[in-house]
Protein backbone atom coordinates (compact mmCIF):
# COMPACT_ATOMS: atom_id res chain seq x y z
CA UNK A 1 0.00 0.00 0.00
CA UNK A 2 1.08 3.65 -0.24
CA UNK A 3 0.89 6.50 1.99
CA UNK A 4 -2.18 8.29 0.21
CA UNK A 5 -5.15 6.36 -0.49
CA UNK A 6 -8.08 8.87 -0.71
CA UNK A 7 -9.93 8.53 -4.22
CA UNK A 8 -10.08 12.48 -3.46
CA UNK A 9 -6.20 12.45 -4.21
CA UNK A 10 -7.89 14.14 -7.74
CA UNK A 11 -7.88 16.91 -9.40
CA UNK A 12 -11.74 18.92 -8.80
CA UNK A 13 -12.88 18.43 -12.65
CA UNK A 14 -12.58 14.90 -12.22
CA UNK A 15 -15.56 15.24 -10.23
CA UNK A 16 -17.06 17.92 -11.81
CA UNK A 17 -16.97 16.07 -15.02
CA UNK A 18 -18.69 12.97 -13.33
CA UNK A 19 -21.57 14.63 -11.89
CA UNK A 20 -22.00 15.67 -15.75
CA UNK A 21 -21.81 12.26 -16.82
CA UNK A 22 -24.63 11.21 -14.29
CA UNK A 23 -26.81 13.47 -14.57
CA UNK A 24 -26.80 12.82 -18.70
CA UNK A 25 -26.39 9.00 -18.00
CA UNK A 26 -23.45 8.99 -19.83
CA UNK A 27 -22.46 5.53 -18.67
CA UNK A 28 -21.05 3.65 -21.59
CA UNK A 29 -17.37 2.17 -22.56
CA UNK A 30 -14.57 4.78 -22.73
CA UNK A 31 -10.94 3.67 -23.62
CA UNK A 32 -8.48 6.28 -22.50
CA UNK A 33 -4.48 5.64 -23.10
CA UNK A 34 -1.88 6.88 -20.83
CA UNK A 35 1.68 8.07 -23.04
CA UNK A 36 4.32 10.33 -22.94
CA UNK A 37 3.38 12.93 -26.12
CA UNK A 38 7.22 14.00 -26.34
CA UNK A 39 10.73 12.92 -24.68
CA UNK A 40 12.76 15.10 -23.03
CA UNK A 41 15.54 15.92 -25.22
CA UNK A 42 17.82 14.85 -22.51
CA UNK A 43 16.45 11.30 -22.63
CA UNK A 44 16.34 8.60 -26.03
CA UNK A 45 13.87 6.06 -23.96
CA UNK A 46 12.05 5.70 -20.83
CA UNK A 47 11.17 3.46 -18.79
CA UNK A 48 7.67 2.30 -17.32
CA UNK A 49 6.95 1.85 -13.77
CA UNK A 50 4.57 2.19 -10.96
CA UNK A 51 2.19 -0.28 -12.24
CA UNK A 52 2.26 -1.98 -9.06
CA UNK A 53 0.87 1.31 -7.09
CA UNK A 54 -1.19 2.13 -10.39
CA UNK A 55 -3.27 -1.14 -10.02
CA UNK A 56 -3.74 -1.14 -6.43
CA UNK A 57 -5.17 2.09 -6.26
CA UNK A 58 -8.13 0.98 -8.93
CA UNK A 59 -8.37 -2.44 -6.83
CA UNK A 60 -9.00 -0.74 -3.45
CA UNK A 61 -11.25 2.69 -5.25
CA UNK A 62 -14.28 3.75 -3.49
CA UNK A 63 -15.29 6.54 -1.07
CA UNK A 64 -15.31 6.31 2.71
CA UNK A 65 -18.24 7.65 4.54
CA UNK A 66 -16.30 10.83 5.24
CA UNK A 67 -15.87 11.92 2.32
CA UNK A 68 -19.31 11.65 0.95
CA UNK A 69 -19.58 13.74 3.67
CA UNK A 70 -17.58 16.29 3.16
CA UNK A 71 -18.27 16.30 -1.01
CA UNK A 72 -22.23 16.57 0.18
CA UNK A 73 -21.56 19.38 2.33
CA UNK A 74 -18.68 21.56 0.18
CA UNK A 75 -22.16 23.14 -1.78
CA UNK A 76 -20.45 21.73 -5.65
CA UNK A 77 -22.55 18.80 -5.86
CA UNK A 78 -26.13 17.78 -5.98
CA UNK A 79 -27.47 14.93 -3.24
CA UNK A 80 -28.20 12.26 -5.59
CA UNK A 81 -24.77 12.36 -7.28
CA UNK A 82 -22.84 12.05 -4.09
CA UNK A 83 -25.11 9.54 -3.04
CA UNK A 84 -24.06 7.49 -6.03
CA UNK A 85 -20.49 7.27 -5.13
CA UNK A 86 -21.41 5.26 -2.33
CA UNK A 87 -21.18 2.00 -4.37
CA UNK A 88 -18.27 3.62 -6.96
CA UNK A 89 -15.93 0.96 -7.56
CA UNK A 90 -13.41 0.37 -10.48
CA UNK A 91 -14.98 -2.35 -12.49
CA UNK A 92 -12.87 -2.10 -16.12
CA UNK A 93 -9.86 -4.23 -17.86
CA UNK A 94 -6.50 -2.45 -18.06
CA UNK A 95 -3.73 -3.17 -20.48
CA UNK A 96 -0.48 -2.27 -19.72
CA UNK A 97 3.50 -2.30 -20.36
CA UNK A 98 5.04 -4.91 -17.96
CA UNK A 99 7.41 -2.57 -15.38
CA UNK A 100 10.29 -2.17 -16.71
CA UNK A 101 9.40 -2.31 -20.43
CA UNK A 102 11.32 0.11 -22.58
CA UNK A 103 9.07 2.69 -24.34
CA UNK A 104 8.80 5.77 -26.66
CA UNK A 105 6.49 8.83 -27.39
CA UNK A 106 3.22 8.29 -28.81
CA UNK A 107 3.23 4.45 -27.20
CA UNK A 108 0.39 3.68 -24.64
CA UNK A 109 2.21 2.65 -21.16
CA UNK A 110 -1.28 1.80 -19.71
CA UNK A 111 -4.92 1.74 -21.48
CA UNK A 112 -8.34 2.17 -19.58
CA UNK A 113 -11.19 0.10 -20.67
CA UNK A 114 -14.52 1.20 -18.23
CA UNK A 115 -17.55 3.01 -18.00
CA UNK A 116 -16.48 6.41 -18.64
CA UNK A 117 -17.27 7.49 -15.01
CA UNK A 118 -14.52 5.33 -13.58
CA UNK A 119 -11.84 5.50 -16.21
CA UNK A 120 -12.46 9.33 -15.73
CA UNK A 121 -12.02 9.81 -12.54
CA UNK A 122 -8.65 7.95 -12.30
CA UNK A 123 -6.90 9.97 -14.79
CA UNK A 124 -4.93 12.42 -12.20
CA UNK A 125 -3.70 9.62 -9.80
CA UNK A 126 -2.78 7.29 -12.11
CA UNK A 127 -0.70 9.76 -14.06
CA UNK A 128 0.83 10.75 -10.82
CA UNK A 129 1.95 7.28 -9.59
CA UNK A 130 3.27 6.24 -13.50
CA UNK A 131 4.95 9.25 -14.00
CA UNK A 132 7.00 9.80 -11.05
CA UNK A 133 8.32 6.09 -11.05
CA UNK A 134 8.38 6.22 -14.67
CA UNK A 135 11.01 9.73 -14.63
CA UNK A 136 12.82 8.29 -11.44
CA UNK A 137 13.36 4.57 -13.47
CA UNK A 138 14.55 6.11 -16.64
CA UNK A 139 16.98 8.22 -14.22
CA UNK A 140 18.35 5.10 -12.74
CA UNK A 141 18.59 3.21 -15.66
CA UNK A 142 20.97 5.63 -17.20
CA UNK A 143 22.84 5.44 -14.00
CA UNK A 144 22.91 1.78 -13.76
CA UNK A 145 24.24 2.16 -18.22
CA UNK A 146 27.01 4.47 -17.31
CA UNK A 147 28.54 2.35 -14.36
CA UNK A 148 28.07 -1.42 -15.41
CA UNK A 149 28.95 -3.89 -12.86
CA UNK A 150 29.51 -0.72 -9.70
CA UNK A 151 26.90 -0.63 -6.82
CA UNK A 152 24.56 2.36 -7.12
CA UNK A 153 22.32 3.04 -3.72
CA UNK A 154 19.61 5.16 -3.92
CA UNK A 155 20.58 8.42 -1.28
CA UNK A 156 17.80 10.77 -2.33
CA UNK A 157 15.02 10.74 0.25
CA UNK A 158 16.04 13.96 2.50
CA UNK A 159 15.87 15.58 -1.08
CA UNK A 160 12.82 13.81 -2.55
CA UNK A 161 9.63 15.82 -2.92
CA UNK A 162 7.88 14.38 -0.21
CA UNK A 163 7.40 11.03 1.62
CA UNK A 164 5.81 9.53 -0.76
CA UNK A 165 8.38 10.75 -3.50
CA UNK A 166 11.34 9.29 -1.46
CA UNK A 167 9.22 5.79 -0.65
CA UNK A 168 8.38 4.93 -4.52
CA UNK A 169 12.06 6.69 -6.02
CA UNK A 170 13.82 3.72 -3.67
CA UNK A 171 11.43 1.49 -5.47
CA UNK A 172 11.98 2.77 -8.79
CA UNK A 173 15.38 2.99 -8.68
CA UNK A 174 15.68 -0.44 -7.46
CA UNK A 175 13.70 -2.07 -10.62
CA UNK A 176 15.68 -0.13 -12.82
CA UNK A 177 19.05 -1.77 -11.46
CA UNK A 178 19.99 -0.01 -8.57
CA UNK A 179 21.46 -2.29 -5.75
CA UNK A 180 19.40 -0.91 -2.97
CA UNK A 181 18.92 2.09 -0.82
CA UNK A 182 19.22 3.87 2.19
CA UNK A 183 15.53 4.96 2.96
CA UNK A 184 14.18 2.15 5.49
CA UNK A 185 10.85 2.24 5.21
CA UNK A 186 11.81 0.76 1.17
CA UNK A 187 13.82 -2.09 3.19
CA UNK A 188 10.15 -2.86 5.12
CA UNK A 189 7.91 -2.29 2.60
CA UNK A 190 9.56 -3.71 -0.43
CA UNK A 191 12.24 -5.97 0.41
CA UNK A 192 14.95 -3.55 -1.30
CA UNK A 193 19.00 -4.74 0.16
CA UNK A 194 19.70 -1.20 2.71
CA UNK A 195 22.82 0.44 2.31
CA UNK A 196 24.29 3.08 5.09
CA UNK A 197 26.95 4.14 7.03
CA UNK A 198 27.58 7.04 8.95
CA UNK A 199 27.61 11.10 8.79
CA UNK A 200 29.90 13.62 9.58
CA UNK A 201 28.20 14.32 12.43
CA UNK A 202 28.79 11.26 14.34
CA UNK A 203 32.93 12.08 13.22
CA UNK A 204 32.28 15.72 14.98
CA UNK A 205 30.68 14.63 18.00
CA UNK A 206 33.87 13.05 18.95
CA UNK A 207 37.19 14.52 20.14
CA UNK A 208 39.22 12.42 18.60
CA UNK A 209 38.19 10.82 14.88
CA UNK A 210 40.05 7.44 15.05
CA UNK A 211 38.13 7.19 18.28
CA UNK A 212 34.80 7.16 16.74
CA UNK A 213 35.53 5.11 13.98
CA UNK A 214 35.97 2.92 16.11
CA UNK A 215 33.24 3.25 18.26
CA UNK A 216 31.49 2.61 15.68
CA UNK A 217 33.03 -0.19 14.38
CA UNK A 218 31.88 -1.32 17.84
CA UNK A 219 28.29 -0.86 17.50
CA UNK A 220 28.18 -2.26 13.81
CA UNK A 221 30.53 -4.81 13.65
CA UNK A 222 28.99 -6.26 10.67
CA UNK A 223 28.75 -3.15 8.45
CA UNK A 224 31.83 -1.40 8.90
CA UNK A 225 31.77 1.55 6.79
CA UNK A 226 33.71 4.70 7.81
CA UNK A 227 33.25 7.94 6.19
CA UNK A 228 36.75 9.48 5.23
CA UNK A 229 36.42 13.49 4.50
CA UNK A 230 35.18 15.32 7.89
CA UNK A 231 38.62 17.02 7.89
CA UNK A 232 41.32 15.71 5.93
CA UNK A 233 40.63 12.49 3.52
CA UNK A 234 43.52 10.90 3.40
CA UNK A 235 44.58 11.65 6.83
CA UNK A 236 41.64 9.59 7.64
CA UNK A 237 42.83 6.72 5.81
CA UNK A 238 46.18 6.31 7.15
CA UNK A 239 44.29 6.26 10.27
CA UNK A 240 42.65 3.19 9.40
CA UNK A 241 46.06 0.77 8.94
CA UNK A 242 46.52 0.43 13.08
CA UNK A 243 42.75 0.58 13.78
CA UNK A 244 41.99 -2.46 11.12
CA UNK A 245 44.99 -4.38 13.02
CA UNK A 246 43.10 -4.09 16.32
CA UNK A 247 39.59 -4.22 15.28
CA UNK A 248 41.24 -7.45 13.77
CA UNK A 249 41.63 -8.56 17.05
CA UNK A 250 38.58 -8.52 18.13
CA UNK A 251 37.31 -10.37 15.18
CA UNK A 252 35.54 -7.44 13.38
CA UNK A 253 36.77 -6.37 9.52
CA UNK A 254 36.42 -2.80 8.01
CA UNK A 255 34.20 -3.83 4.83
CA UNK A 256 34.37 0.14 3.65
CA UNK A 257 35.29 3.79 3.33
CA UNK A 258 32.76 6.83 2.21
CA UNK A 259 34.40 9.91 0.39
CA UNK A 260 31.60 12.63 -0.07
CA UNK A 261 33.20 15.75 -1.04
CA UNK A 262 36.31 17.20 -3.02
CA UNK A 263 37.64 16.11 -6.51
CA UNK A 264 36.54 12.42 -5.83
CA UNK A 265 38.86 10.98 -8.65
CA UNK A 266 41.76 12.48 -7.21
CA UNK A 267 40.89 11.24 -3.58
CA UNK A 268 40.13 7.66 -4.20
CA UNK A 269 43.27 6.86 -6.60
CA UNK A 270 45.36 8.70 -3.62
CA UNK A 271 43.17 6.88 -0.93
CA UNK A 272 43.31 3.35 -2.73
CA UNK A 273 47.13 3.72 -2.79
CA UNK A 274 47.09 4.39 1.05
CA UNK A 275 44.89 1.58 1.91
CA UNK A 276 46.84 -0.66 -0.65
CA UNK A 277 50.69 -0.07 0.72
CA UNK A 278 48.83 -0.86 4.51
CA UNK A 279 47.90 -4.10 3.50
CA UNK A 280 43.91 -3.14 3.16
CA UNK A 281 43.11 -4.01 -0.30
CA UNK A 282 39.52 -6.00 0.09
CA UNK A 283 38.39 -2.93 1.45
CA UNK A 284 35.96 -0.96 -1.10
CA UNK A 285 35.84 2.50 -1.64
CA UNK A 286 32.23 4.47 -2.17
CA UNK A 287 31.60 7.66 -3.59
CA UNK A 288 28.98 10.32 -3.04
CA UNK A 289 27.67 13.88 -3.41
CA UNK A 290 25.79 15.37 -5.99
CA UNK A 291 26.22 12.65 -8.62
CA UNK A 292 24.51 11.65 -11.50
CA UNK A 293 24.83 9.33 -14.97
CA UNK A 294 27.12 12.30 -16.25
CA UNK A 295 29.83 12.44 -13.67
CA UNK A 296 29.69 8.68 -13.23
CA UNK A 297 30.48 8.60 -16.63
CA UNK A 298 33.15 11.05 -15.97
CA UNK A 299 34.94 9.36 -12.74
CA UNK A 300 35.41 5.84 -14.36
CA UNK A 301 36.63 7.47 -17.62
CA UNK A 302 39.00 9.07 -15.48
CA UNK A 303 40.15 5.69 -13.64
CA UNK A 304 38.74 6.64 -10.27
CA UNK A 305 39.21 3.65 -8.48
CA UNK A 306 35.53 3.63 -7.00
CA UNK A 307 33.61 0.42 -6.13
CA UNK A 308 29.99 1.94 -5.85
CA UNK A 309 28.19 5.03 -5.85
CA UNK A 310 25.46 7.08 -3.65
CA UNK A 311 22.87 9.05 -5.67
CA UNK A 312 20.77 11.57 -4.32
CA UNK A 313 19.18 14.77 -5.01
CA UNK A 314 19.74 14.39 -8.79
CA UNK A 315 18.11 10.79 -9.01
CA UNK A 316 15.25 11.77 -6.55
CA UNK A 317 14.29 14.96 -8.51
CA UNK A 318 15.96 13.91 -11.50
CA UNK A 319 16.84 17.35 -12.07
CA UNK A 320 17.95 17.43 -15.38
CA UNK A 321 14.55 16.39 -16.71
CA UNK A 322 12.15 16.84 -13.90
CA UNK A 323 8.90 16.37 -15.78
CA UNK A 324 8.04 13.92 -18.86
CA UNK A 325 4.63 14.91 -20.87
CA UNK A 326 2.65 11.89 -19.76
CA UNK A 327 -1.04 12.40 -20.51
CA UNK A 328 -4.43 10.38 -20.19
CA UNK A 329 -6.50 11.03 -23.49
CA UNK A 330 -9.72 9.50 -24.41
CA UNK A 331 -9.51 7.56 -27.49
CA UNK A 332 -12.63 5.68 -27.74
CA UNK A 333 -16.33 6.14 -26.23
CA UNK A 334 -19.43 4.20 -26.88
CA UNK A 335 -17.92 2.17 -29.95
CA UNK A 336 -16.77 5.19 -31.71
CA UNK A 337 -13.18 5.92 -31.65
CA UNK A 338 -12.38 9.88 -31.05
CA UNK A 339 -9.50 11.75 -31.60
CA UNK A 340 -8.23 15.09 -30.07
CA UNK A 341 -6.97 17.41 -32.39
CA UNK A 342 -5.95 20.30 -30.47
CA UNK A 343 -2.85 22.32 -31.68
CA UNK A 344 0.27 20.20 -30.85
CA UNK A 345 -2.08 17.85 -28.53
CA UNK A 346 -3.64 15.84 -31.18
CA UNK A 347 -4.06 11.91 -30.34
CA UNK A 348 -3.65 9.24 -32.10
CA UNK A 349 -7.25 7.28 -32.03
CA UNK A 350 -8.88 4.06 -31.21
CA UNK A 351 -7.29 1.13 -29.13
CA UNK A 352 -4.17 0.65 -30.36
CA UNK A 353 -1.11 -1.70 -29.53
CA UNK A 354 2.78 -1.50 -29.69
CA UNK A 355 4.77 -4.00 -31.27
CA UNK A 356 8.69 -4.06 -31.69
CA UNK A 357 10.37 -5.67 -34.05
CA UNK A 358 14.29 -6.94 -33.30
CA UNK A 359 17.30 -7.25 -35.20
CA UNK A 360 18.49 -10.66 -35.32
CA UNK A 361 20.93 -10.06 -32.85
CA UNK A 362 18.10 -9.27 -30.61
CA UNK A 363 18.77 -5.66 -30.57
CA UNK A 364 15.16 -3.20 -30.84
CA UNK A 365 15.27 -2.49 -34.74
CA UNK A 366 11.30 -0.70 -34.75
CA UNK A 367 8.23 -0.21 -32.83
CA UNK A 368 4.91 0.03 -34.45
CA UNK A 369 1.94 2.06 -33.05
CA UNK A 370 -0.73 0.24 -34.88
CA UNK A 371 -5.01 -0.89 -34.32
CA UNK A 372 -5.30 -3.49 -31.72
CA UNK A 373 -7.50 -5.49 -34.42
CA UNK A 374 -4.60 -4.85 -37.65
CA UNK A 375 -1.60 -6.63 -36.14
CA UNK A 376 1.99 -5.50 -37.55
CA UNK A 377 5.33 -7.26 -37.20
CA UNK A 378 6.95 -7.26 -34.23
CA UNK A 379 5.90 -8.73 -31.00
CA UNK A 380 2.72 -7.22 -29.19
CA UNK A 381 3.56 -5.33 -25.78
CA UNK A 382 0.58 -4.21 -24.24
CA UNK A 383 -0.77 -7.02 -22.04
CA UNK A 384 -4.01 -7.45 -19.48
CA UNK A 385 -3.35 -6.73 -15.82
CA UNK A 386 -6.54 -6.52 -14.67
CA UNK A 387 -9.82 -7.58 -15.74
CA UNK A 388 -13.58 -6.64 -14.19
CA UNK A 389 -11.59 -4.61 -11.58
CA UNK A 390 -9.20 -7.35 -10.01
CA UNK A 391 -5.95 -7.60 -11.10
CA UNK A 392 -4.04 -10.47 -13.33
CA UNK A 393 -0.93 -10.87 -11.33
CA UNK A 394 1.32 -9.61 -9.10
CA UNK A 395 4.96 -9.58 -10.31
CA UNK A 396 7.88 -9.53 -7.85
CA UNK A 397 10.82 -6.90 -8.11
CA UNK A 398 13.29 -9.34 -9.09
CA UNK A 399 11.40 -10.25 -12.03
CA UNK A 400 10.98 -6.75 -13.32
CA UNK A 401 14.71 -6.11 -12.62
CA UNK A 402 15.21 -9.14 -14.74
CA UNK A 403 13.05 -7.45 -17.29
CA UNK A 404 15.24 -4.23 -17.14
CA UNK A 405 18.54 -5.82 -17.37
CA UNK A 406 17.25 -7.79 -21.02
CA UNK A 407 15.56 -4.85 -21.83
CA UNK A 408 18.65 -2.24 -21.89
CA UNK A 409 20.85 -4.97 -23.02
CA UNK A 410 18.33 -4.46 -26.32
CA UNK A 411 18.62 -0.76 -26.64
CA UNK A 412 20.65 0.12 -30.08
CA UNK A 413 24.25 1.42 -28.58
CA UNK A 414 23.07 4.62 -29.70
CA UNK A 415 20.73 4.97 -27.00
CA UNK A 416 22.93 3.61 -24.11
CA UNK A 417 24.99 6.42 -24.12
CA UNK A 418 24.51 9.52 -22.00
CA UNK A 419 25.50 12.16 -24.92
CA UNK A 420 23.97 13.36 -28.00
CA UNK A 421 20.68 11.67 -28.30
CA UNK A 422 19.38 9.42 -31.73
CA UNK A 423 15.26 9.53 -31.83
CA UNK A 424 14.24 5.85 -32.02
CA UNK A 425 11.97 4.79 -34.73
CA UNK A 426 8.44 4.29 -33.97
CA UNK A 427 6.09 3.88 -37.26
CA UNK A 428 2.29 4.74 -37.47
CA UNK A 429 0.66 2.22 -38.80
CA UNK A 430 -1.06 2.63 -42.03
CA UNK A 431 -4.34 1.75 -40.69
CA UNK A 432 -4.44 4.21 -38.03
CA UNK A 433 -3.14 6.95 -40.21
CA UNK A 434 -6.40 6.37 -42.38
CA UNK A 435 -8.35 6.44 -38.94
CA UNK A 436 -7.06 9.30 -37.91
CA UNK A 437 -7.83 11.07 -41.48
CA UNK A 438 -11.17 9.73 -41.46
CA UNK A 439 -12.23 11.19 -38.10
CA UNK A 440 -10.46 14.73 -38.83
CA UNK A 441 -13.16 14.72 -41.68
CA UNK A 442 -15.71 14.65 -39.53
CA UNK A 443 -17.45 17.87 -38.44
CA UNK A 444 -17.81 18.22 -34.70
Amino acid sequence: MIPETSVLLTDLYQLTMLQTYHTEGMQETAVFDLFARRLPPERGFLLAAGLEQALDYLENLHFTPEELDWLAGCGRFDSRFVDSLAKFRFTGTVHALPEGTVFFANEPILRVTAPLPQAQLVESRLINLIHYQTLIASKAARCALAAPGKLLVDFGLRRAHGAEAGLLAARAAYLAGFGGTATVLAGMRFGIPLFGTMAHSLIQAHDCEETAFEHFAAAQPSNVVLLLDTYDTEAAARKLIPLAARLQARGIVIKGVRIDSGDLAEHTRRVRHILDEGGLDRITIFASGDLDEYRLQSLLAEGAPIDGFGIGTRLDASTDAPTLELVYKLQEYAGRPRRKRSEGKATWPGRKQVYRRLTTDGTFAEDYLGLETSPQPGEPLLRPVMLDGKRLSLESLDTVRQRVRTQLAALPPALRANQTVPTYPVSIAPELHELTDQLDREVH
